[in-house]
């Protein structure tokens, strides 16, 4: 956070964006899932199977905010956390299994295939899902439901799983944040998962690090992003 930049301010501008959006999503409802696969890096993304043996596999499994949206190919969320890994001299493949526009719900319904189309089991599986829940206003139960399910999911198949969160925009009310912004705390607690509390921090509020739309974020901002979620990442492949 910038010096003398209130954290108030910052989220004023968070959730003015969010409202903005939210007036758009309301004109097109279709319009994320539609653009799913030419707005996000992981409709190009490398094969899997391209995974060495001796590398660790990880998955980043959410929506626009891993898949890269409007970013070149080598520059979104999972091609950077590789990058970082291996300035560490960590051998890893991060698989982008980000799909913009994806809820809580589109992410359980795809996990199985996701998971069943690799060649191994992942070391980790990254899951940074409930954006467009928050931003669409559906239910934080309902997304709460989701997420547990996701990870209920990965405990069964054996396969470590770290959250990353969200928070509820200040325009989404009062009642709406206190029953949403628990969730990945909760959940995380609930599967011993290791958390990054929240996904944007650092970024939001800051147009240096952000697209013109005020939400996702630059190259710049990947960057800074990961930069802050290696290190959980680092002790989580480790143990």
């Amino acid at each position: 956070m910038k010096k003398g930049r209130s954290l108030g301010g910052r989220y004023f501008h968070y959730g003015t964006a969010l409202l903005i959006v939210q007036l758009l999503a309301g004109c097109s409802q279709a319009a994320p899932e539609q653009n799913a696969v030419t707005n996000s890096s992981a409709a190009s993304a490398p094969a899997p199977s391209a995974v060495a043996p001796d590398a660790k596999l990880i998955v980043a499994f959410g929506d626009s905010l891993f898949a890269g949206y409007n970013l070149e190919q080598d520059q979104g969320f999972a091609p950077a956390l590789e990058r970082a890994l291996s300035a560490q001299g960590i051998k890893a493949r991060v698989f982008n299994a980000g799909v913009s526009g994806d809820t809580s719900a589109a992410g359980l319904q795809r996990l199985g295939f996701m998971l069943d189309g690799l060649d191994r089991k992942p070391d980790l599986v990254i899951v940074g899902l409930g954006a467009n829940d928050m931003l669409r206003g559906l239910s934080p139960e309902a997304t709460r439901a989701n997420l547990d399910a996701i990870l209920d999911a990965l405990d069964k198949r054996g396969i470590p799983a770290m959250l990353t969160g969200m928070l509820a925009a200040p325009n989404m009310g009062a009642d709406y944040a206190s029953a949403f912004n628990p969730i990945y705390p909760d959940l995380a607690k609930k599967h011993g998962a290791r958390l990054y509390p929240f996904f944007l921090d650092g970024v939001i509020g800051e147009p240096k690090l952000l697209l013109p739309d005020g939400i996702h974020p630059n190259d710049k901002g990947v960057e800074l992003i990961v930069e802050r979620v290696v290190p959980a990442v680092v002790a989580d492949i480790a143990k």
